[in-house]
């Protein structure tokens, strides 16, 4: 199945922007943050299709993962 997946602010550093990754049925998002080494606790928001999701959702075809750090600042 074929999902989008969208990287914003730091996580962009060394990766990508945007990829479209060819990924087998039964995948969760949790599973493309361990692929990407991105530290869970420094994730900030979890979106699939616009919508807050958690790490446990399994995704479908055609599907639109972000994923957005924690934001800090003052």
């Amino acid at each position: 199945m074929k999902v989008t997946v969208k990287l914003f602010a730091t996580f962009r550093v060394g990766r990508f922007k945007v990829e479209e990754r060819d990924l087998p049925a039964g995948t969760d998002i949790a599973h493309i943050v361990r692929d990407l080494e991105i530290p869970e606790d420094e994730l900030g928001i979890v979106m699939v299709n616009g919508r807050h999701a958690p790490l446990t959702t399994v995704l479908n075809e055609g599907d639109a993962l972000a994923l957005f750090p924690l934001v800090g600042g003052g």
